[in-house]
């Protein structure tokens, strides 16, 4: 993205520094406290604005602190705020190297969550994000009713979440298309977590584990390949479950034959996600080359959780090139009409 010069408005500059604390996995705390800031100033009279920053009162308002204070002090001043300053040159350049012409060929992301599940902000923030990141589509997949430590959405919500999805797209027109989808839980039999009719509404599946993943390596084979095999499935999300570093701490694999779940991913035109997130890098390097071998198809998705993270496509796109794996191969490359396409072929 672009960097901000002055002049610029207070709400884009503290929305800048969210997006580049996000993106540069900071605590959600400070995140927070800029989005929150965001709000405050979209929500007041531009004159009041002008005059709290004139007497210093800006941190009486619920909302803003020192920090967001200083930035809205200083934007209003025609000056680019020191803190975005010192962001942009600390956290704007590139997040990898290597992969930038696998990046530079994505056109959109089929893994992301907004606020209705457990991710950070309402969806016209992630979509606003995606357009400025020059996407040309976002698949949201917020997640699916069992999980319910990520809020999942029951079928009442989801339906809702849809009408919404309908409202933006009608105010799109043709420039960006955010496609219905979700992420639905793998059960234990390899059923799918969200009912027929709803997933019968849905333009796009990603498919993953969340449960029990230290489930007995045979069983977790026929879990998995029974929901590949299931017609709706699209994409089969974060594949081992792994995760290998951050906050959450690590955690070791899921045990199943890959090669007869990447089989069955390719006998059921199902693609195989190489999942963005550092701390997934999911999966790793040796089963991609095995999905490879097998011919499957891939998607480099972010799992975004919050606005700043939709780059993190930077570090599948390293992954991918550095594993030789064709861009043909990766629909996330294709233009939004050739992936509803494909994906209304399997259902």
């Amino acid at each position: 993205m672009v960097p901000l010069e002055a002049p610029v408005a207070p709400d884009e500059a503290l929305r800048r520094i969210a997006f580049l604390l996000e993106r540069s996995r900071a605590g959600s705390y400070r995140v927070e406290a800029f989005r929150k800031a965001v709000l405050a100033v979209r929500a007041l009279d531009p004159d009041e604005l002008s005059s709290r920053a004139e007497t210093g009162s800006l941190e009486d308002l619920p909302g803003i602190g020192k920090s967001t204070a200083g930035v809205i002090t200083e934007a209003l001043s025609g000056e680019l705020p020191s803190y975005l300053n010192s962001l942009q040159r600390k956290e704007g350049g590139p997040l990898v190297t290597g992969g930038e012409d696998y990046f530079a060929a994505l056109r959109g992301d089929c893994h992301s969550h907004s606020d209705w599940s457990d991710g950070g902000s309402p969806i016209d923030e992630m979509v606003l994000t995606a357009v400025e990141l020059g996407h040309e589509y976002l698949v949201l997949t917020d997640h699916s009713p069992r999980l319910k430590v990520a809020r999942g959405l029951s079928p009442e919500r989801l339906a809702k979440q849809l009408t919404m999805i309908d409202a933006i797209n009608a105010s799109l027109g043709d420039s960006f298309r955010l496609v219905k989808g979700i992420e639905v839980d793998i059960l234990d039999d390899g059923s799918l977590d969200q009912t027929d009719e709803m997933l019968g509404r849905l333009e796009f599946v990603t498919a993953s584990v969340h449960s029990k993943l230290k489930m007995e390596s045979a069983a977790m084979t026929r879990r998995m390949v029974a929901a590949v095999s299931d017609p709706r499935v699209n994409v089969l999300g974060h594949c081992t479950g792994r995760l290998v570093t951050g906050g959450r701490g690590t955690r070791p694999q899921s045990q199943f034959d890959a090669r007869a779940v990447f089989e069955a991913c390719k006998a059921n035109d199902v693609a195989v996600e190489i999942n963005s997130r550092p701390e997934r890098c999911d999966p790793p390097d040796e089963l991609i080359e095995l999905a490879l071998e097998i011919g499957c198809l891939f998607a480099i998705d972010s799992d975004a959780h919050a606005p700043g993270q939709l780059e993190m496509k930077a570090y599948g796109c390293e992954r991918a090139e550095r594993l030789d794996v064709p861009l043909e191969r990766i629909i996330t490359t294709w233009p939004v009409d050739r992936l509803l396409e494909w994906a209304r072929a399997s259902d």
